[in-house]
Formats: C-alpha cells, structure tokens, sequence
C-alpha cells in the first residue's frame, strides 16, 4: 500500500481526491470564519461598553451543520460530495430548489488541482504535503479578502510560523533566508503603506497583506519576494483598470490585494528560483 502512494501517479491522484476533501472545508472556512470574527468583535465592544453578553448558539467551524440559507434544509452527507452533489443536484438545493452558487465545486476543484500539482512538483514527500497547506491556506485567504477585505489573523499568522517551523528543517529555504523573508515580507509592505498613507492622506492596502507576505517569506525565503511583488502588482493593476474601463468597479472602492498576493505565491512556490533568477545575480 505505502509503495503504491509512493508511486508519482498514484499520490498525484490521491492528493487530488484529498484536495477536494479539503476543499469542501474551505468552503465551510470561508464562509464561517468572517462571521466567527464579526460576533467576536461585536461581543468585545459589549463588553468595553460595560453591557451584558448576549448568549448566542454556538457557531463554529463545527456546528451548526450546514443547511440551506433559504430554506434551512439540513444538507446530508450524499449532498456534500464534493463537486459531484453539485452537479448531481444540478447546482440546487433539494429541499427549495434554490439556487447554490458554482463557487462551491470551484474552490473544490481549485484545492484538488492544487494539491495535485504540488504532489507532482515536490513528491509524496514532506515538502508536497507543506506545499499542499499551504496552497490550501492561500485558497482560503483569496475567497475571503474577495468577499470581506479581510484577511484573518486566524489564518495568516499561523501560515508565518507554520512557515518558519518547516524551514527549520530546511523544508524549501534555509532557515536564515525564510526569517529574513518573514521580516521583509512585513516591512516592505509596511513601508509600502505608510509611503502611501502620507503622501495621499488615505490607507493604500490593510495590515492582513503585510502578514501574508511575511508569511510567503517565511515559506519561500526572501528571494522570491521582488517577484511576489511584482506579479501581484502587475496582475492587480491590469485587473483594476480593465474593471473601471468596462465600469464594473467605482475606482473609490479599494479592491482587495490579497488575491494576487496568494496567486502570485503560489507561482512563486511551483517557480522557485527560476523567478529569483530572473533578477538576481
């Protein structure tokens, strides 16, 4: 069995099916998680202003179970087989007929195809599994600075030392180069945003895109981070002018970083030092 997974093709398939495994989670991540944070906040403020907690049923990762928001039909465990069940049900609920929007089987199959890719990369070995984290962890951030502009401490922190805990035992960098990575990653974005902030009197990007490229650094070293920078700032500057041409976007709404921030890490990841050699000695 263990010489079976060891074998490219087999792991490559078995981290795909895994990856929609995980994947149906994200689903649950990005859609709790920023609720979770908001009745944190609100039950913080209650409690500054010298007001009574308000008891509220648990809301986790974990319950309630998921169900429908139109009609509250419990989803049973043959409806929440990833990507099949929606196709299967034709992208609806079975209780109401509602509609269940695509974006479910696409994060599915975006953390399938990922996990897939790093396998193929890097191997059944350590190395593919942190890949697959972090790609996994990198999904997660997109989805949720794309509905909310809010990249969670709950997420980016732990990737950082997550990060900085694998390159101890040299998983993709040395450890020197994925501290140095960390500290940049921070500080270069950090100085990014206060350049901004007084030279145009307004914030420019939020302190969850310093904390996620810290964490790219403390994964893939400092090298690589002129190249995040300049993919993720190429490919959000096309995205947003091609938005105000086609006036699909109001130019005084910021649009969020952190999606071209994970995208651009994940080239980095799969690219390596063939991007760090595209601009360094």
């Amino acid at each position: 069995m263990i010489d079976a997974l060891l074998d490219p093709a087999v792991a490559t398939a078995a981290a795909a099916v895994l990856g929609l495994l995980v994947g149906s989670f994200l689903n649950v991540v990005i859609h709790r998680l920023p609720k979770m944070l908001e009745r944190g906040w609100a039950q913080q403020c209650a409690e500054l202003r010298g007001e009574e907690a308000v008891s509220e049923p648990a809301y986790n990762l974990v319950v309630p179970r998921s169900a429908c928001p139109s009609c509250g039909h419990r989803i049973g465990a043959l409806e929440n087989v990833p990507v099949l069940s929606w196709l299967a049900l034709r992208g609806r609920c079975r209780g109401c007929g509602a509609r269940i929007p695509a974006r479910y089987p696409i994060v599915e199959l975006t953390a399938g195809v990922l996990a897939a890719a790093a396998i193929w990369r890097f191997g059944p070995t350590w190395q593919g599994l942190g890949a697959c984290v972090l790609l996994w962890a990198l999904v997660a951030l997109t989805f949720i600075d794309a509905d909310t502009q809010l990249l969670p401490d709950d997420i980016t922190l732990p990737l950082l030392w997550a990060g900085l805990a694998a390159n101890l035992f040299g998983l993709f960098v040395p450890l020197a180069d994925a501290v140095i990575g960390a500290i940049a990653g921070y500080v270069s974005l950090w100085t990014v945003y206060w350049a901004f902030k007084l030279i145009r009197g307004k914030e420019g990007m939020g302190y969850g895109d310093f904390k996620l490229l810290a964490a790219l650094g403390a994964w893939l070293g400092w090298k690589v981070l002129p190249g995040i920078v300049l993919i993720s700032s190429a490919v959000g500057a096309i995205v947003g002018i091609a938005l105000i041409v086609f006036r699909r976007h109001d130019r005084a709404v910021p649009l969020p970083y952190g999606p071209y921030l994970a995208a651009a890490g994940a080239i980095a990841l799969f690219a390596g030092p063939s991007l760090a050699r595209l601009y360094l000695p």
